[in-house]
């Protein structure tokens, strides 16, 4: 038995106003070349199948395709709902693609035998079974209670999901008591949510609020592998082997360039594990560049003669000693004929940093509500049409409340005359 583990796919994704349909139309085709290359019988999908509750229709299509593709070289799918995705769009098309070989689990419920899905291999039998928890939302396993503290809460929401997977395990456990081969046959429990002491990074939200920063490596249960979703950065958990992240396949922000993305191949033979990673291909040019301007312009020499076609997507942090009033017009000069897009450009944090302990020094006698607002804006970057027409809409805003309550204070002042 031969599975793939990958997560996070975020299809829909806007990427600062890029749309990511490309790179994933590519990632799935390489995904089902993987199948038939390296005879894979499954695939779990651990959750973030969608980078929205409210997906576009080209990512909804994208996703019914690869379930129809999967289905035709006849390997099975398990997709799991993540934190991003809707329970509600999930369920929409859930019966139908269960009779196309894919098992879709939303949400959790009480009913752990649900949650337990059969893997079948070549011969048609089944040879593992899923314990297929996909993200656990706090009302699916706690009962709201009057009187309980966040700290208390917390407790009892790392509990509950301990409980849940516990659950879920058994329930499994007794399934393969029915089944051939029980004594060599893997149980796969799957998770979307943030394990204990992993590295994240920029583009994941935390899905747990108060005390609760982690799930303990201690609270899954004894299965052969446990597939995880959430953290776009593949890792080991608690190191242990057979508790792994996958990662995300694409980058979905510039600081995932410093991890090759993968996903993991998982095979049980004889009662044996052997797991073992699948890089993926890049299929956009990202990168990140900094330093001072000087810096900066050695770095876009190498994107000098670029053959026309795919441009490559940049992150710009510039450290400079002087405030710059003109930085996105030296970038735009700077870039001028290369095939670049600069998607983010900022300055240094250690430059906004300066800048706020200065200014800190200033009281706000000193100061007019509008000298701090400018003050404010003037740390961020404003690069796109649509950002500038966001600064000119808070600015108008911000005008406006200064204005009603000057009006307000006025009114104030001649009643008490």
């Amino acid at each position: 038995m031969k599975i793939l583990h990958t997560s996070d796919w975020h299809l829909g994704q806007n990427f600062y106003n890029k749309s990511r349909k490309n790179e994933h139309e590519r990632f799935l085709q390489w995904l089902l070349e993987q199948v038939s290359e390296h005879d894979i019988d499954a695939i779990i999908v651990a959750g973030d199948i969608f980078d929205t509750s409210t997906p576009p229709s080209y990512a909804r299509e994208m996703y019914n395709k690869f379930v129809v593709d999967s289905n035709n070289i006849g390997c099975q799918l398990v997709l799991l709902g993540g934190n991003h995705d809707s329970v509600s769009v999930l369920k929409e098309t859930q019966p139908l693609l269960k009779c196309m070989g894919a098992d879709v689990i939303p949400n959790t419920n009480d009913d752990y035998a649900t949650q337990v899905v059969e893997l079948k291999g070549k011969s048609g039998k089944v040879e593992a079974l899923v314990c297929a928890t996909p993200f656990i939302r706090p009302r699916d396993v706690l009962t709201s209670q009057a009187g309980v503290s966040g700290v208390e809460r917390q407790k009892q929401l790392g509990a509950a999901i301990q409980q849940h997977y516990q659950g879920v395990y058994d329930a499994a456990v007794e399934k393969r008591k029915t089944l051939a081969n029980s004594e060599t046959m893997p149980i796969i429990a799957t998770g979307h949510l943030t394990a204990m002491g992993v590295k994240q990074s920029d583009s994941v939200r935390d899905i747990y609020v108060g005390n609760l920063d982690g799930f303990a490596a201690d609270g899954f249960p004894n299965a052969d592998y446990i597939a995880l979703g959430h953290i776009h950065r593949p890792q080991v958990v608690a190191k242990r082997e057979y508790i792994r992240y996958c990662g995300s396949p694409i980058p979905l922000s510039f600081d995932e360039l410093k991890s090759q993305k993968q996903v993991c191949m998982v095979e049980f033979e004889q009662g044996e594990r052997t797991i073992s990673q699948l890089d993926v291909p890049n299929f956009q040019p990202l990168a990140e560049i900094k330093g001072d301007l000087s810096e900066i312009e050695s770095q876009l020499n190498q994107y000098t003669g670029l053959e026309e076609g795919q441009s490559v997507w940049l992150s710009i942090e510039v450290h400079a000693q002087d405030y710059l009033s003109d930085l996105q017009e030296r970038m735009r000069a700077l870039t001028e004929g290369l095939n670049v897009e600069v998607l983010q450009l900022r300055r240094a944090r250690e430059r906004r940093n300066q800048v706020l302990a200065r200014e800190s020094a200033e009281t706000l006698a000193e100061l007019t509500p509008m000298d701090v607002f400018e003050k404010r804006i003037a740390l961020e970057v404003f690069e796109s049409e649509t950002e500038k027409a966001r600064l000119e809409r808070m600015t108008i805003k911000f005008k406006q409340v200064i204005a009603e309550v000057s009006h307000g204070t006025d009114d104030l002042n001649g009643t008490e005359e």
